[in-house]
């Protein structure tokens, strides 16, 4: 919205002009949305429902958020939203994509709310069909350039691939983000900092012509666009994660972790690199990602008539992985948070650089 009034606004008064800077656009953008979160989360979370606990987890402190507000997410979400649109340059793609994405975050929070939680297939079925949506926006309807890691050079991938093949990415991570949302802090710590290292990707890298030649990337003209979502949103997490510290008063629930899941997955697939989200996210797709592969190779093993014993190493450990460091290796949740961050901001420059640059 500010990028359109801009137009009509400098004839009057020459500053006008820098509200088409995508710089200023972006950081205004993180700072407001950072504030009117961390001002409006305490006034409204008292609406909201009250979390049950997690029997099945009752060895590893799973009770202890029993009672407190869930589901702050989406609050975050809804309050993000209003900044979201008056700084970022929408075009009709990017806000159908922004639609969906709404729309897989508000699926998370009925489920939080409902009497009975919704169960896998009905889940999942609303998931894919967000996911699918999403990557057909993002390709525009038609064929995408893309790049590969290790690889030199872009292609021109037909939309019927693409779109599968994104819809899987989007659908995974933001699975994944979900699973790894049980300790404190944990989920929205190690998005947060996907986002911001994202925003610095698509806003110098991906959406700046003479970097991205550089790097024999494609460039994307929305990527700018795009950079400021992706930091508006972080701005407004970052307010929450405020509340959420160790021990939290607030709980993201669903909705939250299912929404910074997806933007982490779209905001890879702005970047021409559908694989890049395994350098962005390597500890939540390992913590929360190891859990649904598991869950998959014991149910194909089942089903072939393949007994995987408890003595087997795939048994053995615990998924999400933050409850195998908590149960098998004794770590409190102040040390998984605290490790799991460090090696976030350990592996992923390692795996950005062997991706980019390594072609």
């Amino acid at each position: 919205m500010l990028y359109q009034l801009s137009t009509y606004l400098t004839p009057f008064w020459g500053p006008f002009r820098l509200l088409q800077s995508h710089a200023l656009l972006l950081a205004g953008g993180t700072f407001i949305a950072a504030i009117m979160t961390w001002l409006m989360l305490p006034k409204l979370w008292n609406r909201l429902p009250r979390d049950r606990g997690k029997v099945v987890c009752k060895d590893l402190g799973g009770m202890a958020s029993a009672g407190k507000p869930t589901g702050s997410g989406f609050l975050v979400s809804i309050l993000v939203l209003p900044v979201v649109l008056v700084f970022m340059p929408l075009a009709l793609w990017d806000f159908l994509a922004v639609v969906a994405i709404y729309a897989a975050m508000l699926f998370g929070y009925l489920d939080d709310r409902a009497a009975v939680p919704w169960g896998e297939l009905k889940k999942g079925l609303l998931d894919a069909v967000c996911a699918f949506f999403i990557a057909f926006c993002v390709a525009k309807g038609h064929s995408t350039l893309v790049w590969l890691p290790f690889v030199k050079g872009m292609w021109l991938m037909p939309m019927y691939i693409y779109v599968p093949c994104c819809a899987f990415v989007l659908w995974f991570t933001m699975n994944a983000t979900n699973c790894s949302d049980g300790v404190d802090g944990l989920a929205g710590t190690l998005t947060t900092i996907e986002l911001v290292i994202l925003a610095v990707m698509l806003y110098v890298v991906i959406g700046y012509k003479p970097v991205a030649h550089y790097f024999l990337l494609p460039c994307n003209p929305d990527a700018a666009r795009w950079a400021i979502l992706v930091m508006t949103v972080a701005g407004g997490f970052g307010g929450y994660l405020w509340y959420n510290a160790e021990p939290s008063k607030i709980l993201m629930g669903d909705a939250g972790s299912r929404f910074l899941g997806i933007i982490v997955g779209t905001a890879s697939l702005i970047t021409g690199n559908p694989f890049i989200v395994l350098a962005f996210a390597p500890v939540v797709l390992v913590n929360g990602g190891g859990g649904l592969a598991k869950l998959v190779l014991l149910r194909l093993a089942k089903k072939f008539g393949r007994d995987i014993g408890e003595d087997n190493v795939i048994r053995r450990i615990r998924f999400p992985l933050h409850d195998h460091c908590k149960k098998n290796l004794g770590w409190s949740n102040a040390q998984v948070l605290m490790r799991f961050t460090l090696l976030q901001l350990i592996v992923m420059p390692i795996l950005l650089i062997l991706i980019i640059k390594i072609r």
